[in-house]
């Protein structure tokens, strides 16, 4: 029998223990018998398959049989299954302690003795195999087909517990799983797809899900990313805001140190004065007393004189009182402290507040400074006769019209040219360099301004501007015109606009001087820088107004 086994073997492709295993339950065959068509089933196995189904056929071939076939136990056959199983309990016993399935984790169904751990379940077979068990689902034809997912358990939950069929189908009117008999009995009205068509639609359904979990997630994200934005601009806007005050305070701390060293220093002179004068008193004093004692000792000596012609003789001078002075109205009065420290303290008050005025402004300037935009000169607007540099940041006129395209952006009356950029919103700072200048015209414009005409360069013209004309006389460009006095003439002027607050900010930079402000302004539509280095005068006027780098104020 052993010979006819080995022989059974060579004559197989297979591997040997595929041919001993029942197609239906993947076990080793029990009392193993075979079907007209040639296949072998365990007797139980073909036997359950035929009472359930109403037509009689192979479950390997599918040939169909017209009448029910009588099966007999393959005697021979049971013999040489009965020693495979022998082998392969033997080989199962000494793998069992590496595989044996660990609590929590799913055994094989069809193991004996130690359950290994199964690697797979099958939905069709409602069963779980190890590896050993699994291989006739990886390599008999009929069982690949089968759906084999991740090792799961209660596989008994995916039979219909009132037909003992598959759940094959899912029921959208009740939303339930139903076999196909339930489709046709209990549920014949209703709509049904697929169970797997309804696994897939629902899997698009939580993949929708996850993308919106995800892009719930992104924005949460971006939101921490925000704050974490924002903690960073408080945390750079405070460390900014504790220099300043440092540097503010220091100032003042100095200030106030430097006249508490004068009104000392005042007070001191005036105690040394008096001590002097009264020093000077005292010696004087202490003079006369010593030549007053001379001539009391004289006045003694005489008086004790025996020699009484003598004494006659020179009483007259001896009578005589030394020169002396009559120290009855000197005095020496206290100088008075009060005043000098409350007019020390009056000072200081000025000194600050325009000191204090001048740590504000350039504070303020500072902050506006962070404002800060790239402007560039567009040549598409300028006036024929000015003059571009090729980097776009200077200008000047040139006292040549120059031939130039009828650009309708290009202005032709004014000699203007604006900034590239326009602004609709926010707020934004440039500086212009205008030394050595004795005319010019600074500030912002709107969109729609005149380019082709007009005669001022006032708000209601669309401009909020200033103007520097005969050297020496600045003007806010408002109607009527505000003039405008400075210590000094500015060489350098910040622009600010903060377009929400319908503010234009203008700016000594070097002298960090707030100079003026256009204030309730009417924004409706894009600003845009605007320059006019006017006429250069003979040449007098020839410097070009110069965009420049920002450089922070210290």
């Amino acid at each position: 029998m052993r010979d006819k086994t080995a022989d059974m073997f060579a004559a197989s492709n297979l591997q040997p223990e595929d041919q001993f295993l029942c197609s239906i339950c993947l076990d080793v065959f029990t009392d193993p018998v075979t079907t007209p068509c040639g296949h072998n089933f365990c007797k139980n196995c073909i036997t359950r398959n035929w009472d359930i189904n109403v037509r009689c056929k192979c479950p390997l071939c599918n040939k169909l049989f017209k009448r029910r076939p009588q099966l007999e136990i393959n005697t021979l056959f049971s013999e040489v299954v009965a020693q495979f199983r022998d082998e392969a309990q033997q080989n199962a016993s000494s793998s069992s302690e590496q595989q044996a399935a660990k609590p929590g984790e799913v055994p094989c169904d069809y193991c004996t003795g130690t359950r290994l751990r199964a690697l797979k379940s099958c939905l069709v077979c409602l069963t779980s195999y190890c590896e050993t068990h699994l291989e006739p689902h990886l390599t008999v034809k009929g069982l690949k087909r089968h759906q084999l997912i991740e090792p799961v358990e209660n596989l008994e939950g995916r039979m219909c517990m009132k037909h003992d069929k598959h759940l094959e189908l899912f029921c959208k009117t009740d939303q339930t799983s139903v076999c196909t008999l339930c489709s046709v009995l209990d549920h014949k009205t209703h709509e049904f797809v697929p169970l797997r068509e309804e696994s897939e639609e629902k899997k698009t359904e939580l993949r929708k899900m996850d993308d919106e979990i995800q892009q719930m997630i992104e924005k949460r994200r971006q939101k921490i990313q925000e704050i974490n934005e924002s903690v960073k601009m408080s945390k750079d806007a405070a460390d900014k805001q504790k220099t300043e005050g440092v540097q503010i305070f220091t100032v003042l701390k100095e200030f106030i140190e430097k006249d508490l060293k004068k009104v000392i220093k005042e007070i001191e002179d005036k105690q040394e004065t008096t001590e002097k004068q009264a020093e000077d008193l005292i010696k004087e004093l202490e003079q006369e007393i010593s030549e007053l004692k001379k001539r009391s000792s004289e006045l003694k000596q005489a008086s004790r004189s025996e020699d009484h012609l003598h004494f006659v003789q020179n009483f007259s001078s001896l009578k005589a009182v030394p020169p002396t002075k009559d120290w009855t109205e000197v005095i020496v009065l206290p100088p008075t402290y009060e005043g000098t420290v409350m007019r020390a303290v009056a000072q200081l008050e000025e000194t600050l507040k325009k000191h204090f005025k001048k740590l504000l402004a350039k504070a303020e300037l500072r902050r506006l400074q962070q404002y800060a935009v790239d402007v560039s000169l567009d040549p598409d607007t300028a006036h024929p006769e000015l003059i571009l540099s090729d980097d776009g940041k200077q200008v000047n006129f040139g006292n040549v019209n120059q031939s130039l395209s009828d650009n309708p952006k290009r202005f032709t009356v004014f000699a203007n040219v604006l900034g590239k950029q326009g602004f609709s919103s926010g707020r934004f700072y440039f500086e212009v360099q205008v030394k050595g200048k004795t005319d010019w015209i600074l500030g912002v414009a709107r969109e729609s301004v005149n380019r082709k005409g007009g005669n001022s360069v006032k708000p209601q013209d669309g401009f909020w501007a200033l103007w520097l004309r005969n050297n020496n006389e600045y003007t806010a460009c408002t109607g009527p015109a505000a003039v405008l006095s400075f210590q000094s003439a500015p060489d350098k002027v910040g622009v600010f606009v903060d377009y929400e607050e319908r503010l234009v900010s203008f700016y000594d930079v070097y002298a960090a001087a707030f100079i003026y402000s256009f204030t309730g302004c009417s924004f409706t539509e894009k600003l845009y820088p605007c320059f006019n280095p006017c006429n250069n005068d003979n040449g007098k006027n020839s410097a070009p107004l110069v965009i420049t780098p920002i450089n922070r104020i210290n």
